[in-house]
């Protein structure tokens, strides 16, 4: 529903490079939005019923439409879940410097800031709730409709924002200016799908909830959509720099009092719980992918918070890129997000067209008309946006999707090849004790050695200690040390031929063991914690780092703790 802080908008900046005659479209083309809106809504509450669990678009498409396909409906997810906080933000933000002129300088580092907090409490386990959530939208919900009402029964706006009105290029007039206009509007639409992809957080009935609260979106969605329309037309608001359309709304019908800045800061509130939305579902996507060896399986890693945090990293980056990229201007990030919407709405349309041909449920002939109706217009709605939007960063989009669907079947290829080299699906044979020799790096004649060579006498008993000679060491010193200690363990010395340990230790194991099973303890000092970790030589980072690209080696870390 916060999306009609920026859907409007987008229509009246389009429809502004026409002048007053093209404004006066604002409410035809927001009722063509609407009847598009009311047909996804039908055709959600079909997905919903379908795949009670969940997923939306990519559930649909990974059963109906083959593997390749569903990647590009997660692409389009992955997409909309980056846009959706950039654009939240950035529309917040907006919000906010209208109401604080003074603060519009730093736009910038406003979203920043408010990004970097959203993030910081997801990565520290902090979960959104209904109850949390609902007395904003409330506010906001109760907050726009009121200033509908209130817009409708004035005869004159309470107050008239003034400020110089955004010229554009207005070569393009006629169809292709309306065509444009709808396609920006298309991006109120954003959200229609979420309730699809969460249907499981319901409670039971959860399918019955589920497809009541769709439709509730929908209502509600619809009516301030037609509600805002009306009141651009009513007041002749046009676009304004620095200050939002809502904004000029808002002041136009209750004045520039309390009113006024309660509904821009349940602005600000509800759109930031809009893009944390995201910090709750792309983690929880991309833990699906990775499951799916679409992803590196790190995304599906939890930390002791129970938060995918390299999820919530990655989509925090990603929109602190857009951010910066388009200096906190949600005019020029509200093209993008209407494009990977489509492409999921299309797919899953097609993919319950799909369903239906294949099971023949009741009403099965109905139902296919509706999803073939919908697909149609999204796909349509897909390919406008796509192309009026095109010189305008789509083609980012147009770019960005294909390189998702490829990275992504080059990271399932890459699971395969490893999962067929680990035999992954067959019973292996019985394991067996091969002949195994046990290497043991020593520096010197200490206590740590000891507990080195102790570990390595419990492992086995072919133990083989081994010293590096670097330069300036004194060997006889050594030598004699050993000696005299006599621990009872056969000693080699190599020289070095490189300056490091790793070198040597490695070519040693290759040339003296083949076919033997090579174990390689390597022991070393545990630092505290803090910023003692720079303290050690970190000679056992090299010599592992050779050491793992060895076959037949297993090198085993043995970290003494200190007092």
């Amino acid at each position: 529903m916060a999306s009609v802080s920026y859907g409007p908008e987008a229509i009246v900046l389009v429809l502004a490079a026409a002048g007053a005659a093209g404004l006066g479209f604002t409410l035809p083309v927001t009722a063509a939005i609407v009847v598009l809106l009311a047909v996804l809504i039908a055709s959600y509450r079909q997905v919903i019923a379908t795949f009670p669990n969940g997923g939306g678009a990519y559930a649909v498409a990974k059963k109906w439409l083959g593997h390749r396909t569903s990647l590009v409906a997660a692409a389009s997810l992955i997409v909309d879940y980056v846009l959706n906080v950039a654009v939240s933000i950035a529309a917040g933000v907006a919000a906010l410097t209208s109401a604080f002129p003074g603060m519009l300088p730093y736009t910038v580092w406003l979203c920043l800031g408010i990004l970097v907090g959203i993030t910081v409490l997801n990565l520290y386990g902090i979960r959104e709730s209904a109850r949390a959530f609902m007395a904003p939208t409330i506010v906001f919900v109760l907050g726009i409709l009121t200033v509908i009402v209130a817009g409708l029964l004035r005869s004159e706006p309470a107050s008239v924002a003034t400020g110089a009105q955004v010229v554009t290029d207005a070569h393009t007039i006629g169809i292709l200016l309306l065509l444009k206009a709808f396609s920006s509007g298309c991006a109120a639409l954003t959200g229609v799908e979420a309730i699809a992809n969460a249907v499981p957080s319901f409670a039971q009935p959860k399918v019955r909830r589920a497809q009541r609260a769709e439709v509730a979106l929908g209502v509600l969605l619809g009516v301030m959509l037609l509600g805002l329309a009306t009141l651009i037309e009513k007041f002749e608001v046009h676009p304004i720099e620095g200050t939002t359309v809502l904004s000029q709304l808002t002041e136009a019908a209750l004045g520039h009092g309390i009113g006024y800045y309660i509904v821009q800061f349940a602005t600000v509130i509800l759109l930031a719980l809009a893009a944390n939305t995201s910090y709750g579902g792309l983690p929880t996507l991309t833990k699906i992918l990775a499951d799916d060896n679409c992803l590196p399986h790190r995304f599906a890693v939890t930390s002791p918070r129970q938060v995918y945090r390299f999820g919530v990293v990655t989509l925090g980056i990603s929109a602190a890129v857009l951010l910066i990229a388009s200096e906190g201007n949600m005019n020029a990030l509200v093209p993008l997000f209407a494009i990977g919407v489509f492409v999921g709405f299309t797919i899953a349309q097609v993919g319950m067209v799909r369903h239906w041909l294949a099971t023949h449920g009741p009403g099965w002939e109905w139902r296919i008309a509706l999803n073939g109706f919908g697909a149609l217009l999204t796909f349509v709605a897909a390919l406008v946006t796509t192309a009026m939007k095109f010189t305008e960063g789509a083609w980012l989009i147009v770019v960005v999707l294909p390189l998702l669907v490829f990275g992504m079947e080059r990271i399932r290829k890459a699971y395969n090849r490893i999962d067929g080299c680990r035999g992954t699906g067959c019973v292996p044979e019985e394991p067996r004790a091969t002949e195994t020799a046990i290497v043991v790096p020593v520096s010197e004649v200490s206590e740590l050695s000891r507990e080195a060579l102790s570990a390595a006498m419990s492992l086995g008993r072919d133990v083989i200690a081994v010293h590096v000679c670097l330069p300036g060491e004194n060997m006889t010193l050594f030598t004699k040390e050993w000696e005299a200690w006599h621990p009872d363990v056969r000693l080699i010395m190599l020289e070095d031929g490189d300056s490091t340990v790793g070198g040597p230790v490695a070519r040693y194991v290759r040339d003296n063991f083949e076919g033997r099973r090579k174990v390689v303890v390597i022991a070393e000092i545990e630092p505290p914690a803090g910023w003692n970790h720079v303290l050690p030589s970190h000679r056992s980072d090299e010599l592992e780092k050779v050491l793992r690209k060895m076959p037949d080696t297993v090198v085993c870390h043995l970290r003494v703790q200190t007092a």
